[in-house]
């Protein structure tokens, strides 16, 4: 009874590993201002996203001004401009801003029934390249208008589920993270061969991040399958790639955590039996 006892554990195990990082996940990374901004904020070096950024932007200061004959020149300065500060420290500093503005709007995708896409507003980035056009003397510059301009990064027709699951992961928070561990524990501590229950325990954490790292290639695919003809793929990628840097990490430290476990209990093993 004992040794079914710890077996069932064991696979109880194998799912709450995955299931709690995803909870902690959703609960302390992407609930957190901090660390949402944290997590983009390498996306302003970005390729993809920086295109996004520029062509966005330089589309909504051009529909708001109007120059007569000097349009073209204008747009055309404004996208050379746009294209030049997208490499400085000030449009990360921007990028930043943007993201942190944008963190209210995300949770909203995914906790209300508000919105059904992942944006962010590019009016910090526009008043920063305003700024320094107008010190530099650039002519219309001061008309640049700040507008509030919202870029599309992900979409979807449903969020219905995905809302209801994340509420549920909010929910977990960390009490699933300590449940798992409380777990692991006790497949050990009531199987009647305690060495060989470490083995399978740490087997099984390592079967969940295993489970885990499946999990966010499959949800990479299903997020990115269908995405709207004005979303730019590579740019939602990087994205996806952003928000879930957190579980790919995680899935390399518990697979280590579990593998040591297990090469410890059957190594303790071995060396008892040593003469």
């Amino acid at each position: 009874m004992r040794t079914f006892l710890s077996a069932a554990l064991v696979a109880l195990l194998v799912l709450l590993v995955p299931l709690s990082a995803v909870a902690y996940w959703a609960d302390r990374e992407l609930g957190d201002v901090d660390r949402y901004t944290a997590a983009m904020s390498p996306l302003a070096e970005n390729p993809a996203v920086q295109e996004v950024v520029v062509t966005q932007a330089g589309r909504a200061i051009a529909d708001e001004i109007d120059v007569g004959p000097f349009q073209g020149g204008v747009e055309s300065l404004l996208d050379e401009a746009m294209r030049s500060f997208a490499g400085t420290a000030a449009y990360r500093t921007a990028w930043d801003a943007a993201n942190r503005a944008a963190h209210g709007a995300f949770l909203r995708a995914l906790t209300t029934g508000q919105g059904n896409a992942v944006t962010f507003d590019v009016a910090p980035v526009i008043a920063q390249v305003k700024g320094e056009l107008v010190a530099d003397g650039v002519p219309f510059a001061d008309r640049i208008p700040v507008t509030h301009t919202e870029i599309k990064v992900m979409e979807y027709d449903n969020l219905g589920a995905l809302r209801r699951v994340f509420r549920m992961l909010q929910i977990a928070g960390v009490w699933l993270p300590v449940l798992t561990v409380a777990v692991a524990v006790a497949a050990v501590a009531v199987a009647a061969r305690r060495r060989r229950a470490l083995v399978a325990a740490g087997l099984g954490v390592a079967a969940g991040a295993v489970l885990l790292w499946a999990a966010v290639l499959v949800c990479r695919r299903i997020a990115l399958r269908d995405l709207p003809s004005d979303v730019d793929r590579q740019a939602a990628e990087a994205v996806y790639d952003a928000l879930t840097a957190f579980l790919r990490t995680t899935v390399w430290i518990v697979l280590a955590i579990g593998l040591a476990a297990a090469f410890g209990g059957w190594l303790a093993g071995r060396l008892r039996r040593t003469p």
